[in-house]
């Protein structure tokens, strides 16, 4: 095989993946357009939201690597973002949907941590954006919200 023939076989692989790649992916129940709420309206007031059916639409900015049980959603608002979390094996979120549109209805969650556990998830946030972390910065308890989805659509 000469290498002109791989490149252009590698060139059609790829563009065959690409294009299914680019499928709408949809997981769970039908999302619910007419509750849509920007993240950024939810986040300005959280726990007016929590435990109350919501619809979220953005950029989805990361993904779990390990099991697919989680995508953070970006806000309209800069650098703000909202984790979409389902028990493992739930619903199984592709790493490649990185970079895509998802819209998803479910249920805000807060979840409350006490003083310890606040330092040690932002110890590890730390360690994982390869930060230098004080733990006696630290001096109150933090509230995580997540939305727990019933329906998720990955857009193409």
């Amino acid at each position: 095989m000469t290498y002109k023939t791989a490149m252009l076989g590698a060139l059609l692989l790829s563009s065959v993946f690409n294009c299914a790649h680019a499928k709408e992916l949809n997981f769970g129940t039908q999302v619910q357009p007419e509750l849509l709420t920007p993240v950024s309206t939810i986040m300005a007031s959280p726990q007016q939201y929590v435990d109350k059916p919501i619809t979220i639409k953005g950029t989805i900015v990361k993904v779990c690597t390990k099991r697919g049980c989680w995508m953070n959603i970006a806000s309209d608002k800069r650098f703000e973002t909202l984790r979409i979390k389902v028990k493992d094996g739930v619903m199984v979120f592709p790493v490649s949907a990185k970079g895509r549109e998802a819209i998803a209805t479910g249920t805000l969650q807060a979840l409350k941590f006490n003083l310890e556990r606040t330092r040690e998830i932002k110890a590890y946030y730390a360690k994982e954006e390869g930060e230098s972390f004080d733990p006696a910065s630290v001096t109150e308890p933090m509230t995580m919200y997540q939305l727990v989805p019933t329906g998720v659509s990955i857009l193409d």
